[in-house]
């Protein structure tokens, strides 16, 4: 394939075209929050108006739960007659209505996903609580949500230690069956639903401080899977594969309450008819690799832990992955060593990866890089999606010019109206004119977006800049290196210093002096750490795999439990 400028020759014509005037993702301006702004012109108007879209799908797959005790099949008819029944239970019997919270604490699970639908099918608000909380979060985001009813699973609950939640709960392994047979012939609801109505709350990652509660309206959802869409649509047309190639199928290892879990596995898998396959509880990488193997999986996204679990089990080779035939992940930045080690450890993968950067503060997506542009440019995050608006400032706020190192931001339909009931953290993360301020700090170089680090982590030694970023991709190309992060230590004179906390692969052992040698041969010297910290117990993460680096400083206790 010719790439010119990174840049898969055809591409751009073929971009141009898909959004176009009678192009199948055709944008136009739309005054939206009072701003004008770039939309998909034929977009569904609500997440109801997607499911009710379903029943197109009729007894087609639609979600397959698996582990190695238990195999669970809803086609798309089932999942619809489910949530009708669900969302009339929760009408009738709790008392739901538009606006209401309906918190889900649970596993992945089918009732995790149709409770989700029943309750925006209603009007009302879908919270996803956290599945790796701990008792003391989970009452906090019960109290800070005020859920009209909770959806749970035994487990969790077991993680208040017997005290009752405060708030009428339907626990899953009790009552659930009940209610998803209650109705059998009920209708969707009907109410009216608009496009800028809250449909969801998603609870940020947390790494410092209390998490906050990001909306996510109908036109926010339905602009990011559309940007989905649109990035699918390209590649596939892009590169057609055999006429005899398996159809598509999607293996998820994400967390519902993770946009990547919901926005683009549940909503996204449901409306364009995707079989998807979806693993329960503690990630285990030898199930991925059989599900792979085994439930003709084709497509797979992943955060950076979970990809490096896989590239390094010392059972790899024993598994056919050779149907996979895309892979993506977010979550976190992925190392170009990390990359490189997955096209050569599933050589089918090698032309068609992708990385994308986004926040559930703007429903999950704002950049893809993939395919041969990824190969190309292995640092960057890639370039705006239709739609997206991206903007580089300073400190000040003003705009940076391409090359510079500052704040993004970002606009466009996908952005979060607020956090819940956290109006001083909204007006300091919505600034004037509907942009989000995402408190990561990059740059625009060539149309695409690179990744230096987020802001809070941003080491300042002896005047100098240091992105941890930088030095965590030098020290993962190490090849006794398994799992790496920078942080500061605060220094009387410089201000700070630089510590790396590295976990080497099993059976390696490392050499600090070795390892800042290692770094100083593409480093500057005051980015070459000067504080080590050698472990053997993994990093300390949270469920999007994300290092909680305020653990590793001390700062914070981690308030997770992994599932």
């Amino acid at each position: 394939m010719t790439v010119v400028d990174g840049i898969p020759a055809g591409m751009t014509e073929l971009e141009a075209q898909l959004i176009g005037p009678g192009g199948f993702f055709e944008v136009g301006s739309e005054v939206v929050g009072g701003e004008t702004m770039t939309v998909f012109a034929g977009r569904l108007p609500s997440l109801r108006a997607a499911l009710e879209a379903s029943t197109a799908f009729g007894d087609r797959e639609y979600v397959i739960f698996a582990d190695r005790e238990q195999r669970r099949v809803i086609t798309h008819a089932e999942h619809l007659r489910a949530v009708a029944s669900v969302a009339k239970v929760l009408r009738e019997d709790y008392g739901v209505v538009p606006g209401d919270r309906v918190a889900i604490l649970a596993a992945n699970c089918p009732e995790w996903i149709v409770t989700f639908w029943a309750t925006v099918s209603l009007g009302a608000i879908a919270v996803g609580l956290n599945g790796w909380w701990v008792g003391d979060e989970i009452r906090y985001g019960i109290s800070d949500c005020d859920p009209k009813v909770l959806v749970a699973d035994r487990k969790r609950l077991e993680r208040l230690g017997g005290e009752d939640p405060g708030v009428p709960t339907i626990v899953i392994e009790d009552d659930f069956d009940r209610i998803w047979h209650a109705h059998p012939d009920a209708e969707l609801p009907s109410q009216p639903i608009a496009e800028d109505d809250p449909a969801l709350i998603l609870y940020t990652s947390g790494t410092t401080g209390r998490p906050k509660g990001a909306v996510n309206t109908h036109r926010n959802v339905i602009g990011a899977v559309g940007m989905s869409f649109f990035h699918g649509a390209r590649m596939a047309m892009l590169n057609p594969g055999p006429p005899d190639a398996p159809p598509v199928c999607q293996l998820v290892t994400y967390p519902l309450f993770h946009v990547s879990g919901l926005h683009m596995g549940a909503i996204a898998f449901m409306l364009s008819g995707i079989r998807s396959v979806w693993t329960m509880g503690r990630f285990d990488e030898e199930l991925v690799m059989e599900l792979i193997q085994n439930e003709g999986i084709t497509g797979w996204s992943y955060t950076v832990t979970m990809l490096h679990r896989v590239v390094s089990h010392p059972r790899l080779s024993e598994y056919d992955l050779s149907g996979l035939r895309n892979g993506g992940g977010g979550g976190s930045a992925f190392s170009p060593a990390l990359l490189e080690k997955a096209r050569t450890a599933i050589p089918n993968l090698r032309g068609v990866m992708g990385v994308g950067y986004g926040q559930t503060e703007c429903a999950a997506l704002a950049t893809i890089n993939a395919g041969e542009e990824l190969v190309a440019f292995p640092d960057a995050a890639g370039r705006p999606l239709p739609t997206i608006e991206i903007e580089i400032r300073d400190e000040d706020g003003d705009a940076l010019p391409d090359g510079e190192d500052g704040e993004i931001f970002l606009r466009g339909p996908m952005v979060m109206p607020g956090y819940w009931r956290r109006p001083e953290e909204t007006a300091a993360t919505i600034s004037a004119g509907g942009w989000l301020r995402t408190g990561d700090i990059g740059r625009m170089e060539g149309g695409r977006l690179y990744l230096a680090t987020r802001k809070r982590d941003l080491i300042l030694r002896g005047g100098e800049n240091v992105y941890p970023i930088e030095i965590e991709n030098r020290l993962e190309a190490h090849p006794g290196v398994g799992e790496v992060a920078v942080i500061p230590v605060d220094h009387e004179a410089l201000g700070h210093e630089v510590k790396a906390v590295v976990v080497p692969l099993l059976g390696v052992e490392l050499d600090p002096t070795e390892l800042a040698a290692f770094c100083g041969e593409t480093l500057a010297y005051f980015k070459v750490p000067s504080i080590w910290e050698v472990r053997r117990e993994p990093l300390p993460r949270n469920a999007t795999g994300k290092v909680v680096k305020a653990v590793l400083m001390n700062d914070a206790e981690l308030q997770f439990a992994e599932e």
